[in-house]
């Protein structure tokens, strides 16, 4: 097959993929559907005005993060394996009804719009029926929880439909009249109550049987915890199983892995503001900041009305503290849609740049009253915390982060933060490593162990020195590691390695064109290391650097100078050559 054919059948695919899946009320996946199918490239011949105008962003990010990629087209695109598009076979009477519970469901009329179906036995009735009693128990048990423990604290309210709705799927799957979309409600029912073996299975079957529905990719990627999980899956060869392949190794952070994917996939979807968004979420965790923000301003002036995925920029915008950058993307959300969970994390990311903590507190509160398993909500919320030193709501936001995703090492980190702060370097070291352990490549995590190690309390010198060393490999842009290398050798009495780390780390400050305390730290320690070694010339050139300094540090490169001067052994006489007389033994 072409690849213009390839293209040409998944957009066959995804249009027939989209109706069935609004349909069935599935918006999310319908419109995740649509975006792929308009992100595929399109035949020159079929070029019209609107596909150009709005396929022209995503072609200049295209351009712009170009490797090798070779002109012409290649020979062959995604991994194409056909699957034949179910159709639906319900009765006249019953597509009645159904438009009659679809209508409901539209309204939130849940309980009402299963009612009407109550009799219906297709496919398609039967799932809308037992979805709409799902949500209307996921609608009772957030009731629940407001009632009794407020809009943002822990309840143990629980979906009071899930049990019979496990009864009756289960049965239905037993007897083989299942659909594949039962089978996807049936697999999110099994890993609410628990059962997250069982539900991986069921997940596996229902997107080797339709792989159109990417609720239920991603509902099995939630259930890949590990690598191992991962790779015992038997899927389908489908080019839907790239995008989970390429989703699940981000989350995985097998970064070099993702990438790779999502470069294969833009063969075809080229123009998908999907892929351009999960490339900028990869490069944020590889930490490549300018990276991710000219992808996200392309996108913006792509689709700038788009608010999902927005509160990622916003973090890089504040690392790179670009405040009137950050101003300006919280007005555009708050014009555009104020009461979006991620517009309220903007804007909270917004005030705590500007230092207003208290208010930033509050657009994070208000981002968990719209969406109480807002991840990146509950752990900026904690940062917030721990910035007005309020140490028990820091704890409890990132152990609420922790309980919605244990991968998170954000909240990891924090959580050690916060124990840090209340003097218990255990606890905080026990929450270090979890976090090293989920993003081994972050220098951060390991300068914040080695000074767990350092504190008054353990004293742990060694196990310090091997953190540093570890931060110094992780590209550690501060070079805190190198100078706390050179300062711990020091204090060991490890001269050799100390003077090996303080050169390297002058050497950096000098490129850096720095100045300051470390410099002069630096400068004073190897002047009396080389003037130790003998190595007068070099001893010479610190302490004449030193003189440039003021402070008790001028005066101890004056004394050295002098005293090199009148040691026998100082500075080469002039007198006599330096070399021994022909024939002479040493």
């Amino acid at each position: 097959m072409s690849r213009m054919d390839s293209k040409e059948a998944c957009r066959s695919e995804l249009r027939d993929a989209i109706r069935q899946l609004s349909d069935r009320c599935l918006y999310s996946a319908s419109k995740w559907a649509s975006e792929q199918l308009v992100g595929i490239e399109q035949d020159p011949a079929k070029f019209t005005p609107s596909h150009t105008r709005f396929q022209r962003g995503s072609s200049s990010i295209r351009r712009r993060f170009r490797t090798n990629e070779v002109i012409t087209t290649p020979t062959a695109g995604i991994s194409y394996v056909s699957t034949p598009v179910p159709e639906d076979s319900d009765d006249v009477v019953d597509s009645d009804f159904y438009l009659l519970a679809k209508s409901y469901f539209d309204c939130k009329e849940y309980r009402r719009a299963a009612h009407v179906l109550r009799d219906q036995t297709g496919h398609k009735a039967a799932f809308l029926r037992c979805y709409a009693l799902y949500l209307a128990g996921e609608k009772r048990k957030e009731e629940e929880m407001i009632e009794l423990e407020g809009l943002l604290g822990k309840s143990d309210a629980v979906n009071r439909e899930l049990s019979s709705l496990e009864r009756e799927l289960s049965s239905l799957w037993k007897k083989s009249s299942i659909d594949p979309f039962g089978l996807y409600l049936y697999g999110i029912v099994l890993k609410q109550k628990g059962n997250d073996s069982h539900a991986r299975s069921i997940l596996q079957e229902s997107v080797n049987r339709y792989p159109w529905n990417w609720n239920a990719w991603s509902e099995l990627q939630s259930l890949c915890t590990t690598v191992d999980v991962l790779n015992s899956l038997n899927l389908n060869s489908h080019w839907m199983r790239d995008f989970f392949l390429a989703y699940a190794f981000h989350e995985l952070r097998m970064h070099q892995e993702s990438m790779e994917k999502y470069e294969h996939l833009r063969k075809t979807f080229c123009f998908s503001n999907y892929i351009q968004a999960q490339i900028a979420k990869v490069q944020y965790n590889i930490r490549e900041f300018d990276q991710v923000e000219i992808i996200f301003e392309e996108l913006l002036r792509n689709d700038p009305y788009r608010v999902e995925d927005m509160d990622m920029y916003s973090n890089v915008l504040y690392s790179k503290e670009c405040c009137s950058a950050l101003s300006f993307l919280a007005h555009r959300v708050s014009l555009n849609d104020k009461y979006r969970p991620e517009s309220c994390c903007i804007i909270g990311n917004y005030y705590s740049l500007k230092g207003q903590h208290e208010k930033s507190i509050v657009y994070f509160q208000r981002a968990l009253k719209l969406n109480r398993n807002y991840l990146s909500a509950w752990t900026l919320m904690g940062h917030e915390y721990v910035e007005v030193k309020n140490t028990p709501a820091a704890v409890d936001a990132y152990r609420r982060a922790v309980d919605i995703n244990p991968c998170d090492y954000r909240a990891w980190y924090g959580l050690g933060q916060a124990y840090e702060m209340m003097v218990m370097p255990l606890y905080a070291l026990y929450y270090f490593k979890k976090s090293v352990v989920l993003q081994p490549n972050d220098a951060r995590l390991w300068i914040a162990m080695a000074q767990c190690y350092e504190s008054d309390q353990l004293q742990m010198l060694e196990e310090a020195i091997k953190c540093y060393k570890r931060a110094a490999d992780c590209q550690d842009v501060e070079a805190i590691a190198v100078n706390k290398l050179a300062k711990l050798h020091n204090e060991l009495g490890r001269n050799a390695e100390a003077a090996f780390y303080y050169k390297k780390d002058l050497e950096r400050m000098e490129a850096e064109e720095r100045e300051g305390p470390n410099v002069v730290d630096a400068l004073l320690f190897l002047a009396k290391y080389t003037r130790a070694q003998k190595r007068f010339e070099e001893a010479e050139v610190y302490c004449t650097r030193l003189l440039d300094y003021p402070g008790p540090e001028k005066e101890t490169a004056k004394n050295l100078l002098r005293s090199m001067k009148k040691s026998p052994a100082g500075f080469p006489s002039m007198d006599h050559p330096h070399f021994p007389p022909y024939g002479s033994h040493p």
